[in-house]
């Protein structure tokens, strides 16, 4: 059977919903006593893979590039740190560019994982942010980036951006500007999980339908999906940590 065959029989399933797909997650194994889901094992593999990418990368660093590997790499970085620095400018750009262009690979090489036409379907594989807990993790991560980048810049002094208006209006503002700081990361989680997902689910539905007419479509566009989201994911993280390490102008 064709691997896109495969793909189709198992697309009925997927097309069912969350809730179909929620039922489909198994754990694969126990380490130290704790249940690692087929989504985890994925994210692990996909981390390896970048890992073993940038040791190879590091190794073969010159001056003066000699190869195309690495003119291709510093490519990559320039353009990743190109990104960063036009939102919270060159300085801060050198600081910040690891972390978000860490965010950005692996985001894009997990959303990609799903479009391979066998492995989605094994018993051990599943594309990690197709999954709220993974998305979820990753946002969180980042939230407490935000925080830790803040209180770094500024000490104690970075809670007074909570202080907003006037200070007979501060019990109602600061509990609802720690709510809107709270929601972040659950904005940032809810809205890569939904695409990845919904992507993942129309995807298999139409190649459960139409196996040999639609694949190469869906999945150009399913391509150019899992870009943006790694981007928007990586832009909005720029942002919150852009916020979050500049300067107050409180207003007395």
């Amino acid at each position: 059977m064709s691997p896109w065959l495969q793909l189709a029989a198992a697309g009925g399933e997927a097309a069912g919903g969350a809730h179909g797909a929620e039922e489909g997650a198994h754990v694969v194994f126990h380490l130290f006593g704790l249940p690692v889901h087929e989504s985890i094992v994925t994210m692990w593999i996909v981390m390896g893979i970048l890992i073993l990418f940038g040791v190879l990368a590091a190794r073969s660093l010159h001056q003066v590039p000699r190869n195309r590997f690495q003119t291709a790499v510093e490519w990559a970085v320039d353009a990743l740190y190109g990104f960063v620095a036009d939102i919270m400018g060159r300085e801060r750009a050198r600081r910040f560019t690891p972390l978000l262009g860490s965010f950005f690979l692996l985001i894009l090489l997990s959303n990609y994982t799903g479009l391979l036409p066998v492995l989605p379907h094994e018993s051990w594989f599943q594309p990690p942010t197709s999954r709220w807990g993974v998305t979820g993790g990753l946002a969180i991560f980042t939230f407490v980036a935000v925080q830790a980048y803040g209180l770094a810049h500024h000490g104690l002094g970075y809670f007074r951006r909570f202080l907003e208006g006037p200070v007979f209006l501060w019990p109602l503002t600061v509990p609802l500007a720690v709510i809107e700081e709270l929601i972040k990361p659950f904005s940032l989680s809810l809205r890569l999980f939904a695409n990845i997902f919904g992507g993942e689910a129309v995807l298999s539905g139409l190649l459960a339908a139409m196996p040999w007419l639609v694949p190469a479509g869906v999945m150009f566009i399913e391509v150019i999906a899992g870009f943006v989201q790694a981007l928007i994911f990586t832009m909005l993280s720029a942002l919150y940590i852009e916020a979050a390490t500049a300067e107050f102008h409180h207003e007395h």
